[in-house]
């Protein structure tokens, strides 16, 4: 995946188009290009499920909260959030968090080759406001608690092995994971309007019970060079972790988590960015800010993020149009879908199946609004490769 500046990325009246400029480095932005689709074109009227998607893309409900998934004796559970795609033979399996306190917890739903749903069981129980995570090049799910003191829970998609609590990956308000083979680390967002940005270095790579919690020590600016600071007590106790380290840098409310070529993206939802680190530099820059480009950009309230084989980074919505939204290689962000009716839910848990060919995601509150309501979607259709 190239690098980008997607900072000079926009839309206007819901179409893509492209600004010129880097305002990072100082310089100002030209006039914006004549507005055009993204790569899938413009969204259609709602669907029978109330999604607007482009040409060639259908959707199905996979599962609502309180409800029997089909085919299964299984109940969903309330407020799906995080997710995330596991091979299972010629199927594969989705997993979803459930972000409530108490007995939150993780679901799963198993799939056949064709896509029926064969399976659903529930992978971990009795945990706080399960919110984001991430998937490990082992294939366990990292289900974080989005609670003060909050920990990582390793689970077995397959519901066979029980979930270990991993206290050595630091206790506090964790958002999601992801994680980097080639450094072998995993990178956590904390959802505090000062939170911080963390690596975990396991002692032994493919076994999270043991290593060093790490912290992002950069400048204030939105752009420059980074360092990491091991953080002295990542029990969190009594001194924040994110209060440990002189000089780490502070972000506004950090949520979705995604590593890929070298690259991490990260959200940050207070103030609508989405930042990018280079690791092959050490350095960091604003990858997308709606504030700079005057609120005409149609991705607002940034949340969970995932990335396709094409390149493109598809992020969702908490609040704004109730969009999954794309931000392509080429520096164009523009609408994927739009869920109609349910202004008072988010987006979450965004993933594809590992072929590439269906896209999973919730919509947590649905159109009650209540935790009760969550539904959880799959989108089928001609991805780009």
């Amino acid at each position: 995946m190239e690098r980008r500046n997607l900072l000079r990325a926009a839309v206007l009246g819901g179409s893509a188009a492209v600004f010129g400029g880097t305002l990072w480095r100082g310089a100002a932005y030209a006039a914006p290009a004549q507005p055009g689709p993204g790569p899938y074109g413009a969204l259609g009227s709602p669907d029978a499920n109330g999604i607007r998607l482009p040409s060639g893309f259908t959707s199905r409900v996979i599962a609502r909260s309180g409800q029997t998934v089909s085919g299964t004796s299984y109940t969903w559970h309330n407020a799906p959030d995080g997710g995330a795609c596991y091979a299972d033979g010629s199927g594969w399996i989705y997993v979803s968090n459930s972000e409530i306190n108490p007995s939150g917890g993780a679901s799963a739903v198993k799939f056949s080759s064709t896509g029926s749903i064969t399976a659903a069981y529930r992978i971990l129980s009795s945990t706080r406001q399960n919110c984001a995570g991430g998937k490990t090049p082992w294939n366990t799910w990292l289900s974080c608690e989005e609670v003060s003191l909050g920990y990582v829970y390793e689970t077995d998609p397959w519901g066979v092995n029980a979930a270990v609590r991993r206290a050595a990956m630091g206790r506090f308000k964790h958002e999601a994971a992801a994680a980097d083979p080639v450094r072998r680390v995993i990178y956590l967002t904390e959802d505090e309007t000062n939170g911080r940005f963390y690596r975990f270095v396991p002692t032994t790579w493919g076994n999270l019970s043991s290593g060093t919690l790490q912290v992002l020590v950069a400048g204030s600016g939105t752009s420059g060079s980074f360092t990491w600071g091991n953080v002295p007590d990542p029990d969190g106790s009594p001194t924040a972790t994110r209060s440990q380290v002189s000089g780490s840098k502070s972000f506004n409310g950090g949520e979705g988590c995604h590593y890929a070529d070298n690259t991490v993206w990260f959200t940050t939802k207070g103030d609508n960015r989405v930042w990018q680190l280079d690791l092959t530099s050490s350095t960091y820059e604003l990858a997308y800010d709606d504030s700079l480009v005057n609120g005409t950009a149609p991705l607002t309230g940034v949340d969970n993020i995932t990335g396709s084989s094409s390149g493109d980074l598809f992020v969702a919505e908490d609040g704004g149009n109730m969009e999954i939204c794309l931000i392509t290689p080429d520096d164009v962000v523009a609408s994927f879908l739009r869920v109609d009716g349910q202004s008072g839910s988010e987006i979450t848990g965004p993933a594809f199946s590992p072929d590439g060919t269906r896209l999973y995601f919730s919509s947590q509150r649905g159109t009650s609004g209540s935790s009760s309501g969550g539904i959880t979607y799959e989108v089928t259709g001609p991805f780009r490769a």
